[in-house]
């Protein structure tokens, strides 16, 4: 695995409580939408030792033709990310990958189906972003669920996505529907009717997961339930955002709890 050097450039917040990151690329950095890398801040930082450093692991949220890297996260109270959000612009730090098997199928006459929860998403707006842009012939169908509209991250991007792809349905979801004044879109958790609202002939389409193992095992009982062969299931067991799983309490619960 090749190591990279890389600049902070910016951070926004692309939620409530999640930010973005973009840092700049190498120039023989090449990847395809839908992996992850490793991300290592440097000993230059106060906090860390010259020979220290802090490794997490982050899905690609950008396209492999973006000019940068972005990564996005929860902003939990961890070592990590405390000093990732004081980090100073132009701050170095290390990239380890590309890594993971977690892409598009080649096969466009297979529509692909994404089920997503909360930051899970950024796997697949790599993916819709490339797509988009390269104008693959995948259909596509996003169920993207959140418990309130302030946690959907990227929401703006996926829905000028769609607009943009006429092979993409985005399908958002909000489970705290009585918490959402104003939402017009879908509630609810993401079940089999909605699924079947919306793909149709479930047992034609490749499945992509992306969540930590309660929320991939979730969604799987519920495809397997409509007939759908695992083969055609794709999870990332355990989302690269997620490592430090000390300090997310009952995380797992709570995304299991967005499908039934």
């Amino acid at each position: 695995m090749i190591d990279y050097q890389s600049t902070l450039l910016g951070r926004t917040e692309v939620a409530e409580g999640t930010m973005a990151f973009q840092f700049e690329k190498p120039n023989t950095f090449a990847f395809k939408a839908g992996q992850y890398i490793d991300l290592t801040l440097s000993g230059s930082q106060p906090q860390l030792g010259p020979s220290d450093g802090m490794t997490h692991t982050f899905s690609i949220a950008s396209s492999p033709s973006d000019k940068d890297l972005i990564v996005t996260t929860r902003m939990r109270n961890t070592v990590f990310k405390r000093t990732i959000s004081t980090l100073p612009i132009g701050s170095r730090a290390r990239i380890e990958g590309p890594m993971g098997s977690f892409i598009l199928h080649n096969n466009t006459a297979r529509p692909a189906v994404f089920l997503a929860g909360g930051i899970g998403v950024a796997p697949f707006l790599s993916m819709l972003s490339y797509a988009t842009e390269e104008k693959l012939r995948h259909p596509i169908v996003l169920f993207y669920a959140n418990r309130y509209l302030e946690d959907a991250a990227f929401i703006d991007a996926l829905w000028k996505l769609e607009r943009a792809n006429p092979r993409f349905r985005f399908v958002p979801t909000l489970t705290r529907a009585a918490s959402n004044n104003g939402w017009k879109g879908k509630t609810g958790r993401i079940s089999s009717e909605m699924l079947l609202t919306h793909v149709g002939l479930l047992r034609g389409p490749i499945y992509y997961i992306a969540g930590p193992p309660t929320m991939v095992a979730a969604a799987r009982r519920t495809l397997s339930e409509v007939g759908v062969d695992e083969d055609d299931i794709f999870g990332r067991k355990s989302l690269p955002d997620i490592e430090n799983r000390e300090s997310l309490g009952g995380a797992n619960d709570w995304w299991g709890c967005l499908f039934q």
